[in-house]
Parts: structure tokens; C-alpha cells; sequence
């Protein structure tokens, strides 16, 4: 059967937006290494990647600072460490994934990208830790108004120091996202953020190998 003019259009249109759709990329800047980006595309690893390369269809257009032009499909933006990420050519996953693959970093350690209300952050996964920790830096550059939580006496190794127990909006890692999860703030830097049991008791653990799976809890 032919379809009139107009409606074979629409039914061309349509299909043209549910390709974009499907093509979409989550891009953020998870830092800088010297004058390479370190780029997360689609809650993969980082990579850090030189202007004028490209990562998973990404291109590296110039860095300065904090900050990196990125192109894709001819358009460009510009990304800042610690933004949400930027959906390219569409819109991102709405995070109903189930199941969380991790690949061992080196040194038993298990690191991963993550995101916090939308804030690209990296993770260790620490299952030592009662919860989510980050330093200062990494609330404010993530929007978090830490300030408003319970203040926390807190020992550390370099003494007792006052934190601030908060409760996190959203944590996501890969395509799967949790909600109301406990974190504390503390003073001194971290070079990443622990990815504690307030959010790992939400998921089956599994270590097998270099792997480790956690799949969701009902």
C-alpha cells in the first residue's frame, strides 16, 4: 500500500527522531590530566583524550582549565568539571537499569564514574565505608548545599574534625540510578569519592574473577 505524501513524510520525520533517540550520548568531563580531557561517555571509564582526538564519536576541540569544547555530529559545547552531563544527539537514559558490572582496577580497588543529582563524580567502591563519603570540594563543584546537613564529629587520620551528614537526591552508576542515600562531607580532599554501603546495600553483591556484580534490590 502507498502511503499519501504527507504521511509517508511524518512516518520518515518519526523515524529519523527515534534513530537520534536511540544514538544519544551522556558526556561529561571527569577531569583534566595536563591538557587532556578526561571524558565519560555513556557512564563508561574515563579517558583521557588530547584536543584534536576522538573518543566513541566524541572529538576534543580545544581545554583550558577546568573546561573542554567537545564536537559530535558538527555541533559543539562546551563542557566544565563537574557539570551534570550533556546529552549528545538525543536524550540520555532514564537510569531503570537493574544490574551494575564492575572490572577491578588494579589493587583490589574498584573505581567507576558516577553521577550525584546529575553531577558527573568518580567513585571507589569502599565496603568498609557506612556511607557515601566526598570531600568539600567535591560537594560544592557538585551543587550540594552540605551546609544544611547535621554537623558530625568525625575521626580521621589526622585527628578528629567536624563533617556534615546529608542525604543525596539521586546517586547513578552506569544506568542505574538510586534515591535518599546517605553521604557525609568531610574537610580534607579525596581524590575520588567512597561509594559506600548506604548505596551498596541497596544491591546483591557478587565478586567473581576481576568482576564484581551487583544487582538491584526489590
Amino acid at each position: 500500500m502507498k502511503l499519501p505524501s504527507t504521511l509517508a513524510s511524518f512516518v520518515l520525520v518519526a523515524c529519523a527522531l527515534l534513530h537520534g533517540a536511540a544514538q544519544a550520548q551522556s558526556v561529561a568531563l571527569a577531569g583534566m590530566m595536563g591538557s587532556k580531557a578526561l571524558l565519560v561517555v555513556d557512564g563508561s571509564a574515563p579517558k583521557s583524550v588530547a584536543a584534536g582526538e576522538t573518543h566513541q564519536g566524541v572529538k576534543i576541540i580545544s581545554t583550558a582549565g577546568d573546561q573542554a569544547v567537545i564536537e559530535q555530529s558538527g555541533k559543539r559545547r562546551t563542557l566544565r568539571v563537574g557539570d551534570a552531563p550533556v546529552s549528545l544527539g538525543g536524550s540520555a537514559s532514564a537510569g531503570r537499569g537493574t544490574r551494575i558490572v564492575l572490572n577491578e582496577s588494579g589493587g583490589g580497588h574498584y573505581m567507576t564514574p558516577g553521577q550525584i543529582n546529575g553531577r558527573a563524580v568518580q567513585f571507589m567502591v569502599d565496603t568498609g565505608a557506612t556511607s557515601i563519603a566526598m570531600s568539600v570540594q567535591d560537594a560544592e563543584r557538585a551543587g550540594i548545599p552540605y551546609k544544611n546537613g547535621q554537623p558530625v564529629r568525625m575521626t580521621t587520620a589526622n585527628g578528629s574534625t567536624e563533617g556534615f551528614r546529608i542525604t543525596l537526591n539521586s546517586v547513578r552508576v552506569g544506568e542505574v540510578e538510586v534515591f535518599d542515600v546517605a553521604a557525609v562531607v568531610i574537610p580534607q580532599p579525596m581524590p575520588f569519592l567512597l561509594l559506600g554501603n548506604s548505596f551498596l546495600s541497596r544491591f546483591q553483591m557478587k565478586r567473581e574473577n576481576n568482576l564484581m556484580t551487583l544487582d538491584k534490590r526489590y
